[in-house]
């Protein structure tokens, strides 16, 4: 697979005038709320990112996980923190697939050798053998939307990193390692608050490894906005607001896997599900107008694999008509 396979994503098939089910943002703007906070913030804009502001949001990260600051690693998205992985000088990491293909574009570029962990059936986490001294899994993992159990996470050979970029769509977060001092943990704060235009994420590991990480980072690496977008989204009131999300994402994935049960490869955990359907099936999609996430850039996936982003009822059943149709004409 070639390094521009790995390196699409989502906003790619996803096209204006489209019906978009291809990217993984929950709402297509911030809440009123968190707009306000960033518009109270523009006016700060003639000035520096101060290091108060820097360490406001790296406090409230903290709280949010039972973390102490210095455990803390801003970022703008979790992009950037894929990007930083090689600084970790592994002699060999090894990702588990199909996963978020990121972290392997980062360690390529680098010149650090890769291997696939590939996983098949129901993408679960069995008898994973790997003499990397690195592992990069994704909980729950994009694009198959499984939720592995943490002990099974635990139990991995090497340096684990574990992307939970959708574990706040999850209830409770109940196989979240983000209070692990000996995991490094990627979250991401665009897809549940609307910020995939600004980047807002962080790591949570330890002093050492985040020193590491960040070494060589340009000055001022994260933005104002990005600074008051990731306090906002820490503080008590949005996380109790997050975790109605995350019921309410439980309920809407309930209803995508009742229709479409019989196209479903797993029961989906995150804000995503992965179907497989005749090959053709995308463009036909395309052609009424509806975009869906192609899955054959995904190691260990092939073009008969589609990924749909999971909406409200009264949305998704603008996907599942269209695909209805779809699939008569291809009977």
């Amino acid at each position: 697979m070639t390094s521009s396979d790995l390196r699409h994503h989502g906003d790619v098939d996803a096209a204006p005038g489209l019906a978009d089910f291809a990217v993984n943002v929950r709402v297509p703007h911030p809440p009123d709320w968190l707009r306000e906070r960033l518009a109270a913030a523009l006016d700060g804009l003639g000035r520096y990112p101060s290091k108060p502001a820097e360490e406001r949001a790296r406090e409230a990260v903290a709280r949010r996980h039972g973390r102490s600051p210095d455990e803390v690693l801003l970022l703008n998205g979790a992009a950037e923190g894929f990007a930083l992985l090689p600084k970790l000088a592994p002699r060999r990491a090894a990702i588990v697939h199909p996963g978020f293909t990121e972290p392997e574009v980062a360690f390529r570029d680098a010149g650090i050798p890769v291997e696939h962990v590939l996983l098949d059936g129901d993408f679960q986490l069995r008898d994973v053998r790997s003499d990397a001294d690195l592992i990069v899994i994704g909980n729950p993992t994009n694009p198959t939307s499984v939720l592995h159990e943490a002990a099974r996470l635990k139990a991995l050979p090497g340096r684990l990193v574990v992307d939970e970029a959708f574990m706040d769509a999850v209830p409770g977060e109940p196989e979240s390692l983000a209070h692990d001092p000996d995991v490094l943990v990627l979250r991401s704060l665009t897809k549940t608050w609307g910020l995939a235009g600004l980047r807002a994420g962080y790591f949570l590991g330890d002093p050492e490894t985040l020193a590491r990480l960040a070494h060589g980072r340009p000055h001022w690496p994260v933005g104002s906005l990005t600074l008051e977008a990731i306090t906002a989204c820490c503080e008590p009131e949005a996380l109790e607001q997050s975790a109605g999300f995350a019921q309410e994402a439980e309920r809407h994935a309930a209803y995508a896997l009742e229709q479409l049960q019989d196209l479903v490869v797993v029961a989906p955990k995150g804000p995503f599900l992965l179907i497989r359907a005749p090959r053709g099936t995308r463009q036909a999609l395309r052609d009424k107008g509806i975009a869906v996430r192609r899955c054959d850039t995904f190691p260990g996936l092939d073009d008969t694999y589609l990924r749909v982003a999971i909406r409200p009822p009264e949305e998704f059943a603008v996907f599942v008509d269209a695909l209805r149709v779809v699939m008569e004409e291809m009977a």
